[in-house]
């Protein structure tokens, strides 16, 4: 038998309903026959020590009697049991009614192995003593070496607890097979918003981006399940808005200098004893550089999506002499604080952080450009240009998004610097917002404490 072949195999390859069906069929078969199990051999035990009781108070009230000397023949009981009294001789001397007079139901062996394990009842076979079914036999002693044996029958109990094991043995299975199908109604319609769900993720398709599933009335765990299902779909379909947003920007913002190039070769190309050839390789030059610094940020925003918000690299990182080092490559930069820090992350990201937060300001600044970083992890770049509207500062960290300020310069970037700089510190568990500096503009990023 191959391992797809197996019974384990079979039974994972049957649907949920099925499985549930049987395991819950199979856990109440097993209960039931444990509680008709129980509940036989409780009756039983019931019902014989109720017996046992009566017998033994019956020799019990025989004893006294016989003690006293006020035994008459034939004893009377009323629930009939039988009754024997044997002399120390081993001879009956009174007797029940119907009772043998002449051979006692048990022997004198026996009638002492039973007093000395305690005169507890034993069961006794009736049909040498003309007495259909078992009985119950309880021996007790007596004056004058006297014996008293009771005994009753149990042939009805019997009968009874048999009618009763019948009973459970037919009408269990009845039993299972109903709650079984029960249990198949109910399991099929627990599942049906399940069915619900995966019909409707079968009717999504990419040209289908803004279908959700449907979602049941009932508060519970597949509402939960449809909840968090739709979620994702909504952020799936926001990621996938983003790309194609993002190819298309891209597109734009690239074919803006492709177009130069070519039309600055073809023109070159095309009057070549009348071009200078320096002029329009510095031209080209240019146009490169901006598809170089594009592709960067592009990579740089792959790469921060790939990571899902995590740093490429977590290790301490002095903040104060990446500032100063940054700073020292623009001339036009004064740093008015620089306090020692430690952070945790990536010191390249937070290098393009700050070059990014400079190369703005540089752009837009009239004449002063300031960088301060403090101990408490807050790093400010501030600039005396123009600035930004307050209602415009929080769409400028968008991706691809350049106010027409920013649009009209030549040397403007493409809009992704500060997309890079708020996506690199969240990552790294900072924030970053702008100001009024008035005038000017002032950015400030908050880092936690390494």
């Amino acid at each position: 038998m191959t391992v797809a072949d197996s019974p384990l195999a079979w039974w994972r390859r049957q649907g949920l309903r099925f499985r549930l069906t049987v395991v819950a069929a199979a856990v109440l078969a097993l209960a039931l026959a444990v509680s008709a199990s129980v509940l036989v051999t409780v009756l039983d035990r019931a019902l014989i020590d109720t017996v046992d009781e009566s017998t033994r108070q019956q020799a019990q009230t025989v004893r006294v009697h016989a003690d006293a000397g006020t035994l008459t023949t034939p004893i009377t009981t009323n629930d009939g049991t039988i009754v024997q009294v044997v002399d120390a001789g081993g001879r009956i001397t009174h007797v029940t009614y119907g009772a043998d007079r002449l051979v006692p139901l048990l022997a004198a062996a026996a009638r002492e192995r039973v007093l000395r394990e305690g005169g507890e009842a034993t069961f006794l076979d009736g049909r040498p003593y003309a007495i259909p079914g078992p009985l119950r036999v309880v021996v007790v002693r007596a004056d004058r070496g006297q014996t008293v044996i009771a005994a009753r029958p149990v042939a009805e109990i019997q009968m009874s607890l048999a009618t009763a094991g019948r009973v459970l043995l037919i009408g269990t299975p009845l039993l299972i097979v109903l709650l079984a199908a029960a249990s198949w109604v109910i399991i099929g319609r627990t599942l049906r918003p399940i069915t619900a769900l995966r019909r409707g993720a079968a009717e999504i398709t990419h040209t289908a981006r803004s279908r959700r599933l449907p979602v049941p009335e009932s508060k519970d765990e597949v509402h939960s399940l449809a909840t968090t299902l739709n979620d994702m779909l909504a952020r799936l379909e926001e990621a996938e808005q983003r790309q194609r947003a993002l190819v298309s920007d891209a597109s734009h913002e690239l074919r803006s200098p492709l177009a130069s190039i070519r039309l600055q070769l073809e023109v070159a190309l095309g009057h070549p004893e009348g071009q200078d050839w320096r002029e329009t390789a510095e031209g080209v030059l240019e146009d490169t550089m901006r598809l170089s610094k594009l592709a960067e940020d592009l990579l740089a925003l792959a790469r921060l999506d790939e990571r899902g918000g995590v740093p490429a690299r977590t290790e301490p990182v002095d903040l104060d002499q990446v500032t100063r080092q940054i700073a020292d490559r623009y001339g036009d930069v004064r740093l008015t604080a620089c306090e020692p820090l430690v952070v945790s992350g990536d010191a390249l990201d937070l290098s393009r952080v700050l070059t990014n937060l400079i190369d703005n300001a540089v752009r837009h600044a009239t004449s002063t450009i300031e960088v301060a970083l403090t101990g408490d992890g807050t790093l400010t770049v501030t600039d005396d240009g123009p600035g930004v509207p307050e209602e415009d500062r929080e769409r400028v960290f968008n991706r691809f998004t350049r106010l027409d300020s920013g649009r009209g310069r030549d040397e403007g970037g493409a809009g992704l610097g500060l997309a890079i700089v708020r996506e690199t510190v969240r990552a790294h568990g900072g924030t970053v917002h702008l100001e009024d500096a008035s005038p000017g503009l002032r950015v400030v990023v908050w880092l936690p404490r390494g």
